[in-house]
């Protein structure tokens, strides 16, 4: 298992997390092609969405750290 590995992907899916909320934010009011969804975005759900891609990216980043920490550690060791 691969620690780096992992914790790159979380990453990734931060940012795609993070980029698909911007982007639903950006476009509010846009004139869509329907009138329908013209006005429909819960902004609550958004900031939720963006709060929850900042975590996701933190612990992820934080678990790139440990895992080179583990591997300093285990080149130490049989050094």
């Amino acid at each position: 298992m691969d620690l780096s590995a992992i914790a790159l992907q979380g990453v990734q899916q931060a940012d795609t997390q993070l980029e698909a909320a911007a982007t639903r934010i950006a476009t509010f009011g846009a004139a869509p092609s329907d009138r329908a969804a013209f006005d429909t975005i819960d902004l609550s759900a958004e900031m939720v969405a963006l709060l929850s891609a900042k975590q996701l990216a933190s612990v992820n980043l934080q678990t790139f750290r440990t895992a080179g920490e583990i591997s300093k550690s285990l080149i130490n060791v049989m050094a």
